[in-house]
């Protein structure tokens, strides 16, 4: 068994679900989000408008994005996506506020840029469908 593709596996899955789950939040309102209306009035107080337009494309990006890194699927694409998402957030709301994600900095969306980076440099492994369409 080749336990590092394993192990590629289940990073994508939890970081790629992970990130599904945010974006269902901001454009569901599943899992305890605000959906996009909610979303939206809480960008535009912190000075992003208009908020729902912008709501749509962060849960978007974080949806769409998330599928595909859970997948292997176009996965250089949809990690710069997962990235893009990640260093808006930063800039926007999280790097006045420092380092550690329990003061609200940018402690987690680092996190997510490393692992989306790192999982882009190395591929995503042989479970992806990557590996099926990019033999």
């Amino acid at each position: 068994m080749n336990y590092a593709a394993v192990g590629l596996f289940v990073v994508r899955l939890v970081l790629g679900l992970t990130l599904v789950a945010h974006g269902s939040q901001k454009l569901f309102g599943w899992f305890g989000g605000y959906g996009l209306k909610g979303t939206g009035g809480w960008m535009e107080s912190i000075g992003v408008k208009p908020g729902t337009l912008f709501a749509f494309l962060a849960g978007a990006g974080e949806f769409a994005s998330g599928l595909g890194i859970a997948a292997g699927f176009l996965t250089p694409v949809s990690a710069a996506v997962m990235v893009l998402v990640m260093v808006v957030a930063i800039v926007t709301v999280h790097i006045k506020k420092g380092f550690w994600g329990t003061n609200g900095g940018y402690e987690y969306n680092l996190l997510i840029i490393a692992a989306a980076l790192a999982i882009s440099l190395n591929g995503p492994g042989s479970f992806s469908v990557d590996a099926l369409l990019f033999r």
